[in-house]
């Protein structure tokens, strides 16, 4: 059984960046897509940024394309979201997950891909 932890979160105002991290146990890391999703107060989760096993393709949310980026160190067994020009809306609990098939050649976008999630780590965001 994987583990996922995240880490990476906190207050920011508008305008600023954050990284998160999410860091895996296991060996098999590499073989798995990797997203991160996020929920909000009184909101359904949802998809933020997706990337495929190999790191080849990625997808992100309308709400944050040009400003938020996927990436994975496999050496490190780490997921990253970068978050740059932060907005208000973008305050959340933030999720990472692995999918449940390895080896996928596209990327996973529905919560039910996903099998193993870590705790979450909140985002913050003021006006």
């Amino acid at each position: 059984q994987v583990q996922l932890v995240e880490s990476g979160g906190g207050l920011v105002q508008t305008g600023d960046s954050l990284s998160l991290s999410c860091a895996a146990s296991g060996r098999t890391f590499s073989n798995y897509a990797m997203a991160w999703f996020r929920q909000a107060p009184g909101k359904e989760r949802e998809l933020v940024a997706t990337m495929n096993w190999s790191g080849s393709r990625t997808d992100y949310a309308d709400s944050v394309k040009g400003r938020f980026t996927i990436s994975r160190d496999n050496a490190k067994s780490t997921v990253y979201l970068q978050m740059n020009g932060l907005k208000p809306e973008d305050t959340a609990h933030y999720y990472c997950a692995r999918s449940r098939r390895p080896y996928e050649l596209t990327y996973p976008t529905k919560i039910a891909d996903f099998d193993s999630w870590g705790q979450g780590t909140q985002v913050t965001v003021s006006s």
